[in-house]
């Protein structure tokens, strides 16, 4: 099974919310999912971005693999700097 991190689209017409999930790659975007990790606020001002750290090295560690927008996600809170030396470490 293909594990991903990527975004589930919420909230209501043209006011979208999204949360950060760990899903299977063959569900659909809104579909069933894993666990979530946090969640992105676009339309906020400043934007929301909150991400369980713990929860994201652990199933990177474990193979989970992110979309393009999630990985954009991860680098700015800096989830991605930290899996990257733990990598190094060992």
């Amino acid at each position: 099974m293909a594990v991903k991190i990527r975004l589930k689209r919420m909230g209501a017409k043209k006011r979208p919310f999204y949360r950060l999930v760990v899903a299977d790659s063959r569900a659909a975007r809104d579909g069933a999912f894993i666990d979530t990790l946090g969640f992105y606020n676009p339309i906020a001002e400043p934007v929301e971005l909150k991400i369980d750290e713990e929860k994201a090295l652990d199933w990177l560690q474990k193979g989970a693999q992110p979309s393009d927008t999630a990985k954009t996600l991860l680098k700015k809170s800096g989830v991605m700097e930290k899996f990257a030396a733990s990598r190094k470490q060992g």
